[in-house]
C-alpha cells in the first residue's frame, strides 16, 4: 500500500466536517434530522440514524475532538489492515456504539445523541489492540502514556460517568472502545495470532 492508503480517512474527516459544518452554519435540520432519536428511531424506523448521527456533531469542539483522534489512528490502521476491512471497523462501530442508546432509551421521546465517537473509539481501540505498548500523548502532558494503560483508564472514566446523569453518550464510548477489539478479533485474520504472540502463548 502506498499513500492512497490514508485517503478513506481523509474523506470521512471531511464528510464529517462538511455536514456538521451545515448543521451548525446552515440548517439546523440537518442536525435534528442525522442524530440518532431511539424513541423516533424505532417508531418510525428510521434506521438510518444509526448512520447519520456520526456525521453529526454538537458544536466545533466536540467535532474537533473527535477528527482529531481519527486522523491520527485512523490512517495507522488503514494501513495495518487495509482500506475495506478499514471502512468495516468503522462504520460498524457506528452501529455497535448505538446498541446501548437505541436499549436503554427507546421509550424516551427526549433523548437524542449525536457524533461520530463511537466510531472513533473503535479505531482507536483497535489501534490499542496491536500496539498496546504504543505511547499515546494527551494535550499539555509531554510523557506519553501507554496505550493499553491509556485505554484502560479511558474505559475505567467511561463506566464510572455513565452511572451520572450528563451529555456525554459515554455507553457509546464504551461500545465502540469494545467493538474495534472484537473486530479485530474476528473480521482480521492476524489480529488474533498477533495478540497470542505478544501474550507469549504461541
Amino acid at each position: 500500500m502506498g499513500s492512497e492508503s490514508f485517503f478513506i480517512t481523509y474523506y470521512i474527516i471531511a464528510a464529517n466536517v462538511l455536514v456538521s459544518f451545515a448543521g451548525f452554519y446552515g440548517s439546523s435540520k440537518v442536525i435534528e434530522t442525522g442524530m440518532l432519536m431511539p424513541y423516533r428511531t424505532i417508531r418510525n424506523k428510521t434506521w438510518y440514524e444509526v448512520i447519520t448521527s456520526g456525521f453529526v456533531h454538537a458544536n466545533f469542539t466536540h467535532l474537533l475532538f473527535n477528527m482529531f483522534t481519527l486522523f491520527f489512528f485512523g490512517p495507522i490502521m488503514e494501513i495495518q489492515i487495509g482500506e475495506v476491512p478499514f471502512l468495516g471497523l468503522y462504520f460498524t462501530g457506528l452501529i455497535a456504539s448505538s446498541i446501548p442508546s437505541l436499549i436503554k432509551h427507546k421509550d424516551n421521546p427526549e433523548y437524542a445523541t449525536l457524533g461520530a465517537s463511537g466510531a472513533v473509539e473503535a479505531v482507536l481501540f483497535a489501534f490499542i489492540l496491536l500496539f498496546p505498548m504504543e505511547p499515546i500523548y494527551l494535550m499539555f502532558i509531554p510523557i506519553g502514556i501507554p496505550s493499553v494503560i491509556f485505554g484502560a483508564l479511558f474505559v475505567g472514566y467511561s463506566i464510572y460517568a455513565s452511572k451520572k446523569e450528563g451529555k456525554i453518550n459515554h455507553e457509546a464510548h464504551i461500545a465502540g472502545a469494545a467493538w474495534g477489539i472484537i473486530y479485530m478479533l474476528i473480521f482480521v485474520p492476524f489480529a488474533l495470532d498477533h495478540v497470542l504472540t505478544m501474550l507469549g502463548l504461541i
